[in-house]
C-alpha cells in the first residue's frame, strides 16, 4: 500500500486523537483541542496539521510550526507520530520532509524535533541528520490509589489560595505571572509571551484548560505562583505549567500551588497526573519527586540545520 500525506480535515479529528493516545499517552489530547489547535492557530505560525494516510486509514500525524513567539528567528519545530503498529512504512519520513519543505518555505532554518528515548526513534531522527540537543522526562503520578502532601493547616500570612476561575473577569495577572515564569524555563527556543490577546487565544481559552483545577498562590494580592491543569473532562490530569514568580521563589509556593490542585483533581475524579519537565529543570523535577511522581517515559529534544543533507552512517558529524 502506497502512503500519502495531506493537510488535517475536521473530519480526521477522531482518528488524529486515537493516534496521539498510542504514540504519547501520557500526553492530554481530545477532538475538541485538535480542532481548536487548528482553527485558532497564529498565521505567524505558519501551522500545519499533517496526517499520512494509508489505505483510507490515518496511520501518521505531525505538527509543524515557526517558532513565532521566539526572539530567534528562523526557529521552527516538527514531531512526526507514526502508530507503533504501523512504523517501517515511510510515513514518518514523507511527513518529515513534508513539513521541512514547508517550513523551509517560510524562511526556517532550524527544526527542533522530539523523539521519544528509545533506539529506533533515535535511529530514525540521525538518519535524516537531527542531532540531539537535550532531554526530557515525562511523568506520572497515580492520583487515585497514591498518597498525597496535605495542605498546611494554615497559610503564612498574606497568602491566599485561588482557583483561576476567580480570575475570570481579568487574567492579565496569570499572563505576566505565565509570562515570567515561562522566559525562565530551560529551552532550545527562547520564547516571549508579550502577546496578551495570543496568550488569551491559545492559553486561556485552550478547551483543556481547567480553570477550576487551576491553583493560583496570592500574595498581599499579587500573584505569586500557580499550576496549569489541564484535563481530558474524564480520567486524566495534566500538570501544563507551574512556576513561581522571581521574587517569591524560594518559599515553597509552587509546592503549595500543586498540591492544592492535585487534591482539585483527585476530589472531581481524576485518576491519573502527569507532567513533563525538561532534563536541566532540577527544582521541578526534585518537585515533582517530592509528590511522587514516577519517570514514565523519556524524550530527546533533536535539530537540524535545513539546506544541510543528512549525514550518511559512519560519515564524521
Amino acid at each position: 500500500m502506497n502512503v500519502t500525506v495531506r493537510d488535517f480535515r475536521p473530519d480526521d479529528a477522531e482518528a488524529v486523537v486515537r493516534l496521539r493516545r498510542a504514540c504519547v499517552p501520557f500526553l492530554i489530547t481530545t477532538e475538541e483541542a485538535v480542532l481548536f489547535d487548528v482553527a485558532t492557530a497564529n498565521p505567524a505560525k505558519k501551522y500545519r496539521l499533517l496526517v499520512a494516510e494509508e489505505a483510507g486509514e490515518i496511520i501518521g500525524t505531525a505538527h509543524v510550526g515557526i517558532a513565532y513567539d521566539s526572539s530567534d528567528p528562523g526557529q521552527a519545530s516538527v514531531t512526526p507520530q507514526v502508530h507503533p503498529e504501523r512504523r517501517g512504512r515511510g510515513a514518518g519520513s514523507l511527513i518529515l520532509r513534508t513539513a521541512e519543505e514547508h517550513l523551509a518555505a517560510h524562511g526556517a532554518t532550524s527544526v527542533y524535533a522530539w523523539a521519544l528515548d528509545e533506539p529506533s526513534s533515535i535511529a530514525f531522527a540521525e538518519r535524516r541528520g537531527y542531532r540531539p540537543t537535550r532531554l526530557a522526562h515525562f511523568q506520572r503520578l497515580d492520583l487515585a490509589g497514591g498518597a498525597l502532601p496535605g495542605l498546611p493547616a494554615e497559610l503564612p500570612a498574606g497568602v491566599v489560595l485561588r482557583t483561576a476561575a476567580e480570575y475570570a473577569a481579568d487574567p492579565r495577572p496569570l499572563f505576566e505571572a505565565d509570562a515570567e515564569v515561562t522566559s525562565d524555563e530551560p529551552s532550545d527556543i527562547s520564547t516571549g509571551l508579550d502577546d496578551y490577546d495570543d496568550w488569551l487565544n491559545h492559553t486561556w481559552n485552550h478547551p483543556c484548560l481547567d480553570r477550576g483545577l487551576t491553583t493560583v498562590v496570592a500574595v498581599d494580592g499579587q500573584v505569586a505562583a500557580f499550576t496549569l491543569a489541564h484535563t481530558d473532562g474524564a480520567t486524566r490530569y495534566l500538570t501544563a505549567m507551574t512556576g513561581t514568580r522571581r521574587a517569591f521563589r524560594g518559599r515553597g509556593l509552587a509546592k503549595l500551588a500543586k498540591t492544592d490542585s492535585l487534591h482539585r483533581a483527585r476530589t472531581a475524579g481524576y485518576l491519573d497526573a502527569y507532567t513533563a519537565n525538561d532534563g536541566a529543570n532540577g527544582p521541578m523535577l526534585a518537585v515533582n519527586r517530592w509528590f511522587g511522581y514516577e519517570i514514565c517515559a523519556s524524550e530527546i529534544r533533536h535539530v537540524r540545520t535545513l539546506g544541510r543533507r543528512p549525514r550518511r552512517p559512519g560519515e564524521p558529524a
